[in-house]
C-alpha cells in the first residue's frame, strides 16, 4: 500500500504513466461531463473518497479523475476504511484515473511536441473541483506559484474561455482550523511592536 504514494516507480509504471496524458485527449469526447476532483493536504482529505464514491452513482453520465498533492496522499495511504489506499480510489464507479505530482513528468522526461498532463487535464475537465483546499494551497494559488501538479492545473485553468474556447469554473472547499482561516497577512506584520 506505502508503494501507492511513493516517489520512486517501477518501470511497468512509467511505460503507463507516459500515456496519461495522450489518454485524456483521446477522453475528451466520450459523451461525459468531465470533473477533476482535487485534494489538497489537508485533513479533510479523507473525505474525498466518500465525494468519490457518492458521484459514482453518474457513472454512465460523468467521468471523474482525482489529482492529489504529496500531502493530500498522506491522508490517503490505506490507514482505515474511511482513508483508503489509492487502488481503492482508481476502483470507485466513475473515477477513471487518480494523478500525483509524479505523474506530471515522466521518465525520460518531456520531449518536444509531446502532451504536458496539467494542460491535458485542463483540456479534458468541465469543472474542477478542489475539496479540499489547505491553508497552503491557497497561500499558493493567490501567489500565484506553481510547484506541484494541482497548482499547474489551477495556474493554466481557463476560466474565461479565452484559450479553449468555453469557460470553466474552479470551485473550491477551504478547510482548515479556524485560526488559520482567520488568520490574515496584515495582522502578522501588526503583531510586532515598534518602539521609537
Amino acid at each position: 500500500m506505502l508503494q501507492a504514494i511513493a516517489d520512486t516507480q517501477d518501470p511497468h509504471t512509467l511505460r503507463r504513466l507516459a500515456n496519461h496524458a495522450s489518454s485524456l485527449a483521446a477522453a475528451r469526447n466520450d459523451g461525459k461531463k468531465h470533473l477533476l476532483l482535487a485534494a489538497s493536504g489537508s485533513v479533510a482529505a479523507i473525505k474525498l473518497p466518500e465525494i468519490a464514491r457518492r458521484l459514482g452513482r453518474f457513472a454512465g453520465q460523468l467521468s471523474v479523475r482525482i489529482v492529489l498533492t504529496a500531502h493530500a496522499t498522506r491522508f490517503l495511504a490505506g490507514q482505515s476504511a474511511e482513508q483508503p489506499g489509492l487502488d481503492a480510489l482508481r476502483a470507485l464507479p466513475a473515477v477513471d484515473a487518480v494523478y500525483r505530482d509524479a505523474d506530471e513528468w515522466t521518465a525520460p522526461g518531456w520531449t518536444r511536441g509531446a502532451d504536458i498532463l496539467h494542460i491535458e487535464l485542463r483540456r479534458w475537465a468541465d469543472v474542477l473541483v478542489v475539496a479540499p483546499l489547505s491553508a497552503n494551497m491557497l497561500a499558493k494559488l493567490a501567489q500565484g506559484l506553481c510547484d506541484d501538479l494541482l497548482s499547474c492545473v489551477v495556474r493554466a485553468w481557463d476560466t474565461r474561455g479565452e484559450i479553449d474556447g468555453r469557460r470553466k469554473r474552479i470551485v473550491v472547499a477551504p478547510a482548515m482550523n479556524s485560526a488559520m482561516w482567520n488568520r490574515e497577512l496584515s495582522p502578522l506584520f501588526c503583531d510586532v511592536s515598534l518602539s521609537a
